[in-house]
Order: C-alpha cells, then sequence, then structure tokens
C-alpha cells in the first residue's frame, strides 16, 4: 500500500520541547512512518502507511496538544430534494474527525466542522452519488457556480422543448382518442389504433433515452444504493408505465383480458411536466440568490496602483495592504484603505443603506465596492481580498443563508424516510388494487400505484426553509441587516423586549452644544467664540462640544486659563473675563442665576446639565452640553412598539438624566447608573419579561450581546460588538432594528406557508393517488394529472419564498 501525507494543525506547542514531544507521539501510531513538526506555522506533517487521520489526532491530544476544529465549506452537486440533503449529512457525519454537518438544498453546499480531511469529505459525498468539491467565496469562484447554474438552465430549457414537442402528438393521440369519440373514429381509420401505438412507442422513447434520461441515470444508481431520492420515484413511475406499454404493444397475449392498455402518454407527459417543474424551480432557485450576486457585482476587477515610480492596472488579487491605489470619478472603490491626498464624495448606500454621499478627506475610511462620485483621490490598502468589509459582508450572508433553523430539524427527520415510505406506499396500492380492485384490476393497480410515486413531492419539503431564508437574508443585507446566523431569524421573530444600550446606539455618541441661551444684551456672535477661546485649552468632552460649535468662527487670543477645582474654569480671551461653571459657581462670583430659572427647568427635565457663562462679571449665558439622540430613535421606537414590543434602555448615565430621556422616547424600562460589567446583570433581570434582544455598539457591550438571547450590534460600532452579535446593522439608522424583527417575522411567517403546503400536499393527494375515493366517488387520479401536481408543488414553494423579495419595512408594521 503507497505511503500518504496527511497535515495536521497543532495548537498549544511553545517551544522545540513541545515539538520533540508531538513528533515522538505520532511517530508512536501503528501505520506511521514518519512525523514531522514546524513550530513556525503550527503544522505537523506525517507520512502514513495505514495510520488514519482520527488515530493521529487522539495521539497528539493525548501528548496534551490539540488539533483545532475547522469548518469546511463544500459545494455539491445534483441533489434534487429533502433526501439527498439527509443522504448526503448522514454521508459527511459517518467521517471520521467530522463533529457536525448541515447540508443546504437551496445553496447546494455543505458547512463541515470538525477536524476531518478535506479530500475525505469530497470522497464521502461522490460515494453517496453527488459530486463534490471544497468551496470558496472568491469572485472567480462565484462566477464559475454561476455559470454552471446557468448552464444547468439551459440545458433544462432545450430539453423541455424538446420533450414536449416530442410528448405533444403522443398526448393527442392517447388522451384526444379517450376524451373526442370523433378523434378515436378518425385514428382508427386514418392510421390504426396498433399503427397509433407504435408511434406513440417511438415518441416515448425518444422523450425518455433523450430529455428524460437524466432521471434513470441519478434514479436508478440511487435505487440501487438502497438510497432512493426524487429522481428514483420518477424513473420508477415512468418506467413502469413504458414497461406495461410495451408489453401491451408487442406481447398483448401476455397480459389478462381486459388489461391491454397502454399508457405511453403517462410515461412522456411525466417526464415533460417535471423537466417543467425543474426549469421553473431552477429559474426560481437563480432568483433567490440574486442578494448574494448583486454583492459580488460589487466587487471591482482591477485597480490603479502606484509601483515604481508609475501608475500600473493590476488585478484586484494582486493588490496588497500599504500599496496606494488611485481612485477617478465614478469608478468602484476596489479595496479597502485610507485616504492620503485628494478629497471626493463616496456613495456609500451599498454598506449603510443611507442614499446620501459621504465626503471624504485624508484620513478618512473608504470601502471597498463602494461608488466615486465626482473627485479624484488615493489612498493606502489596509485590507484586501478575504479581509475587506465587502467580502466580510457576502460570507456573513453566505453564511446564514447556508444555516439550518431549528424547525428545519423536524423536516429533515421526516424527509429521510419519505421516499422509502413512498415506494412502499407505492408497492402496497398496486397489490391492494390488484387483489381486491374490480376489473381491470393489473390496470387500475398500475396506474394508481404509478400516481403514488408521481405525486408525492420531497422537494417541495426541502425547499421550504432554506429558501426562504436565503430571499429574506438577502433582503436582509440590502435593507443593510446582517444575519451572522441562520437561527438568528427564528429567534429574532420570538422577541418580547428590546434593550438598548444608550451612548452611541440611542444617541449620536459624542456630546454636541445643544443648548445656548444669550441674557439681553449679548449676541451668539460674541459669546461663543470667547467661550470657544476659554475651553479650547481643555481637553474635557464638553470643552471639545463647545470648541466644535464655534467652528468656522474666528477664535480670540488666550491670555491666562485656570481651572477652578468643583466649580469651572476662568479664563482671560480677547482682552475679557470669561467664566464659565454650575450655577454654585456663579454664586461664589457673586451673580444671581434667577432670570434663567425657566431654562434651567426645562434643560433639567430633558435630562441635561446646565452650565452657565460670565463675561467680565456680567452672567451672558445658560448653555447645554448633551449627548443627542439620533434623528431615527423616535420613529424606531415608535415602531417597535406598534409591534407589540417592550422597550428598555440600559444606561451608566444617572437616574435623572435616564429617566428624562426615557420621557422624551417612551422607552418603558430604565436600568441605569450601571457599570460597564453590570450591563450583563441588567439583560438577566430584563429577561424576565420575555426573550430578549440586546442592542449595543461599543467593547462594552460585547458580554451583554452574548448574554442577550439575540444580540444585535451596530455596524458603525467596534469589531469586538460586531463578532459578539447574531445580526449586525450596518447602518446606524436605529429603525434597522424594526427592519430587522419585521422581516424575521415575515420570513418565518412565509417558511410556515411553505412547511404547510408542503406537508398538507403531500398527506392529502398521497392517498387520492392511490384510490382511496374510489369506493365513494369513483374519482381516481391520473398519473398525468399527479405529474402536474407535484411539478406545481415546488414551484409554489420557491414563488411564495420569493415574494419576500418585495418586503418593504413600514413603521409600525410587521408584514
Amino acid at each position: 500500500m503507497p505511503a500518504d501525507k496527511i497535515s495536521l494543525p497543532v495548537e498549544g506547542m511553545t517551544c522545540a520541547s513541545c515539538v520533540g514531544r508531538v513528533e515522538r507521539a505520532l511517530k508512536k501510531v501503528p501505520g506511521v512512518s514518519d512525523a514531522a513538526v514546524n513550530l513556525a506555522t503550527e503544522r505537523a506533517d506525517v507520512t502514513v502507511d495505514g495510520a488514519d487521520r482520527a488515530s493521529l489526532i487522539a495521539a497528539i491530544e493525548k501528548a496534551g496538544y490539540a488539533v483545532p476544529q475547522q469548518t469546511i465549506e463544500l459545494s455539491v452537486e445534483e441533489m434534487t430534494c429533502a433526501s439527498c440533503v439527509a443522504r448526503v449529512e448522514r454521508a459527511l457525519k459517518k467521517v471520521p474527525g467530522v463533529s457536525s454537518a448541515s447540508v443546504n438544498l437551496a445553496t447546494e453546499r455543505a458547512t463541515v466542522h470538525g477536524s476531518a480531511d478535506v479530500q475525505a469529505l469530497i470522497d464521502a459525498v461522490t460515494r453517496a452519488g453527488y459530486p463534490a468539491r471544497q468551496a470558496s467565496n472568491s469572485a472567480a469562484m462565484q462566477q464559475e457556480l454561476e455559470q454552471r447554474k446557468q448552464a444547468e438552465q439551459s440545458a433544462l430549457k432545450r430539453d423541455l422543448w424538446l420533450a414536449a414537442i416530442l410528448t405533444l402528438p403522443v398526448f393527442i393521440l392517447e388522451m384526444g382518442s379517450h376524451l373526442i369519440p370523433a378523434m378515436h373514429h378518425w385514428v382508427q381509420d386514418a392510421i390504426g389504433m396498433q399503427n397509433s401505438w407504435y408511434l406513440q412507442f417511438v415518441l416515448t422513447t425518444l422523450v425518455l433515452a433523450g430529455p428524460g434520461r437524466r432521471f434513470f441515470t441519478l434514479g436508478f444508481p440511487a435505487l440501487f444504493r438502497a438510497a432512493p431520492d426524487m429522481n428514483s420515484l420518477v424513473a420508477v413511475g415512468a418506467s413502469a408505465a413504458y414497461a406495461f406499454s410495451i408489453v401491451a404493444t408487442f406481447l398483448p397475449r401476455l397480459l389478462p383480458a381486459g388489461t391491454v392498455n397502454v399508457y405511453f402518454e403517462a410515461a412522456a407527459v411525466i417526464v415533460t411536466l417535471i423537466l417543467l417543474g425543474r426549469y421553473l424551480e431552477a429559474r426560481a432557485k437563480g432568483r433567490t440568490s440574486e442578494a448574494i450576486q448583486r454583492l459580488v457585482g460589487m466587487q471591482a476587477k482591477t485597480a490603479r496602483v502606484r509601483r515604481d515610480g508609475s501608475v500600473q492596472e493590476v488585478s484586484i488579487a494582486e493588490v496588497r495592504p500599504g500599496d496606494i491605489v488611485e481612485v477617478r470619478p465614478g469608478e468602484r472603490v476596489p479595496v479597502d484603505g485610507e485616504v492620503t491626498d485628494g478629497d471626493s464624495w463616496i456613495d456609500e448606500s451599498m454598506i449603510s443603506g443611507e442614499p446620501v454621499p459621504v465626503q471624504k478627506t485624508a484620513g478618512a475610511s473608504v470601502t471597498g465596492g463602494t461608488v466615486n462620485q465626482t473627485g479624484a483621490f488615493a489612498f493606502r490598502a489596509t485590507a484586501v481580498g478575504e479581509s475587506t468589509m465587502l467580502a466580510q459582508i457576502i460570507r456573513m450572508v453566505e453564511q446564514a443563508q447556508g444555516g439550518k433553523l431549528p424547525i428545519q430539524g423536524l423536516v429533515d427527520r421526516i424527509t429521510m424516510w419519505f421516499v422509502p415510505a413512498v415506494m412502499a406506499l407505492a408497492v402496497l396500492t398496486f397489490l391492494v388494487w390488484l387483489l381486491f380492485g374490480p376489473e381491470p384490476a393489473l390496470t387500475f393497480g398500475l396506474v394508481n400505484g404509478v400516481a403514488v410515486l408521481i405525486i408525492a413531492c420531497p422537494c417541495a419539503m426541502g425547499l421550504a426553509t432554506p429558501t426562504s431564508i436565503m430571499v429574506g437574508t438577502g433582503r436582509g443585507a440590502e435593507l443593510g441587516v446582517l444575519f451572522r446566523k441562520g437561527e438568528a431569524l427564528q429567534t429574532l421573530q420570538e422577541v418580547q423586549v428590546v434593550a438598548f444600550d444608550k451612548t452611541g446606539t440611542l444617541t449620536e455618541g459624542r456630546p454636541v452644544l445643544t443648548d445656548l441661551v444669550l441674557a439681553d444684551g449679548f449676541t451668539r456672535e460674541q459669546v461663543l467664540p470667547l467661550l470657544a477661546a476659554a475651553e479650547g485649552k481643555s481637553e474635557h468632552p464638553i470643552a471639545r462640544a463647545i470648541v466644535a460649535a464655534a467652528e468656522g468662527m474666528t477664535l480670540p487670543d488666550v491670555s491666562r486659563f485656570d481651572s477652578v477645582t468643583g466649580f469651572g474654569i476662568a479664563a482671560k480671551a480677547g482682552g475679557q473675563r470669561v467664566d464659565i461653571g454650575a450655577d454654585r459657581y456663579m454664586q461664589q462670583l457673586g451673580l444671581s442665576v434667577d432670570g434663567f430659572a425657566a431654562d434651567a427647568q426645562r434643560l433639567g427635565d430633558e435630562g441635561k446639565s446646565p452650565m452657565y457663562a460670565a463675561i467680565d462679571g456680567r452672567l451672558a449665558a445658560i448653555l447645554a452640553v448633551a449627548d443627542p439622540i439620533k434623528p431615527t430613535t423616535p420613529a424606531a421606537i415608535q415602531a417597535m412598539h406598534a409591534m407589540g414590543l417592550r422597550v428598555a434602555m440600559v444606561t451608566g448615565d444617572n437616574r435623572r438624566t435616564a429617566d428624562a430621556i426615557a420621557r422624551q422616547l417612551g422607552i418603558d424600562e430604565v436600568v441605569a447608573e450601571v457599570l460597564p460589567d453590570g450591563k450583563v446583570a441588567a439583560i438577566q433581570q430584563l429577561r424576565q419579561h420575555g426573550k430578549l434582544a440586546f442592542v449595543g455598539d461599543g467593547i462594552n457591550d460585547a458580554p451583554a450581546l452574548a448574554e442577550a438571547d439575540i444580540g444585535l450590534a451596530v455596524g458603525t460600532g467596534t469589531d469586538i460588538a460586531i463578532e459578539a452579535a447574531d445580526v449586525v446593522l450596518m447602518t446606524g439608522r436605529l429603525t434597522a432594528v424594526s427592519d430587522a424583527i419585521a422581516l424575521s417575522r415575515a420570513t418565518m411567517r412565509n417558511i410556515r406557508q411553505n412547511l404547510f403546503w408542503a406537508f398538507a400536499y403531500n398527506t392529502a393527494l398521497i392517498p387520492v393517488a392511490a384510490g382511496v375515493l374510489y369506493p365513494s366517488f369513483g374519482i381516481l387520479l391520473s398519473p398525468v394529472f399527479a405529474a402536474g401536481a407535484m411539478a406545481m408543488s415546488s414551484v409554489f414553494v420557491l414563488g411564495n419564498a420569493l415574494r419576500l423579495r418585495r418586503f418593504k419595512p413600514q413603521a409600525g408594521s410587521d408584514s
């Protein structure tokens, strides 16, 4: 047996002794001929002659080191129904080193967690009858996948047209003769019934051997592996009708008297209608992934980079961090970076959902995929390839689309046994009709057995959940709502309480001068430059807010500055004495603040702390600096109340300020004076009202985001908060929270509709196809109508899922 190489990542090694220990442990495993461990790359390369991966991992772990689990994505082809999904999952879970495996029919991807070898996973899936390869999120891979889907759709369209052209004469000759007596006589007189059967045999054979061949080449091998799927049902059903018709046409003496009929039209029409269903399904599937395709299309193909004293146009894959990249008006920004020279306005709507362009000057960050408007600029690349924000967004959307909701667990357990159960039921139907049915019992048994095989539709069950997830998460991405996990869709719609961090989430996150009320005899143009000049020497956030408010004004020189601890500041600006502080400071200076009593009361009610300014010993103004509420916050809270949700606020502010903001916004519950490490306890306290979502943006929000039933991170916040969240809001617009909840509810409602249809369809129509209505009502279901119903069942599920593309969030609505 030839030696094989197995490469494993190893964690926990710190020195050369660790390397030696791991090598010795590996060489002791039976079937290992050599082992080389590299400390720098943290990998072990093992030459084996019989040893398996699992025994190597066990030896490394026994030596005190770890082989980290990895997530591998495979692209799996030729899956057609939920039974295929269950079969691929079973095959993957049997591979040593796999801890979990999830397969998605809509995305045609398998996500595997564990330490298994990629090739072993690919081999396992291929042995199960489904070609597989390792998936990639690269633009090239996406383009190749899209081309493959287009080719598959074109092949289906071609085969459908060919099958329809060949089937139409068969259908007219046979069904026309049954339905229209004059047609029966014309066929009898013009070409003869036997010749009609010969013609139907030729045309049906062409249909089955040509366009219908795919069902037989996939269906029978699956059946022989004792793993029947959707193709197996079609192949057996069409073959049964075709084989019986051949016997009736060429060897009629073998059949009992009165049973000599042909069902060529059933075999041909079954194949044609199911091809129609597959074609419509392929078209609809293509539309479900449009969101991903649009995101991939936003990636620039080339970039102009300054290298070796000149500007070179290179492929996007060749851009490296640190490169200086030039961007002209109207072009897409190729990668993420920081502006070094020039300025422009950039359309960032793909990230934020906001239509207004954002000005970029030196030092500003730019995002790959956004569109430059009027100016030209250069920037230093900081993130390229899979590290760019756009690549991460694509990855997040794909991961969410590939996820499985808890609701799908039951579906998977049922569909695993669905196809074998249908085949058994078809055999039982045939036998019951053959033994107990009226004459011609054989004909009745055959027709009804074939109808049972054809009408069963595991496709609808397999597509019900993943297609809705694909369209829902894709629509979310367009609205600036990224579901990092597919499960978040189900959890979010169950939420009863939404808790917000205040600073940076409900508010802008930076103090600004909100109020400046002047005493008689003073003007804003006179007072504000003096205040800003005096505060210009301070680094306090309040001081910076006053300075920012005077931007564009000419500030006088400051000749003296004193900080009066506990009271305020005193300064000499432009030759005038300036004092800024609380009311007690003004009283210490001998100034009465009674003239501003009404303004002070108003500011206090708004949760603001009033300050006073005196110029040359005269009281000049009352002012307040506060963290302003975001413009979208009131509408967002109103929308959540309209959806029946309880809204809470968690803040470190004092109780008076917090209550004032809560009154202003209509917030139901306030947890105030919370220290950063107390947010988790606040979440636990609020959870008594029901399932809870927490919305935050800062590093100190990460534990609370993780503790909540579902965490929503504002995308303008920190990476740590985003990593801890289940849902990322790419915009600071707070109505995105109500959008996300409304979308979650709409998606789950759509999934329930799809599942109800899929299960109700199969539960109701399989017994009808078996003939249970015949004794009472004389009703039988033709295999032709069964094929039409089955084809339309999958199309209905996909069409219903595609309605989510039209989802429009409305304040106060969850639909």
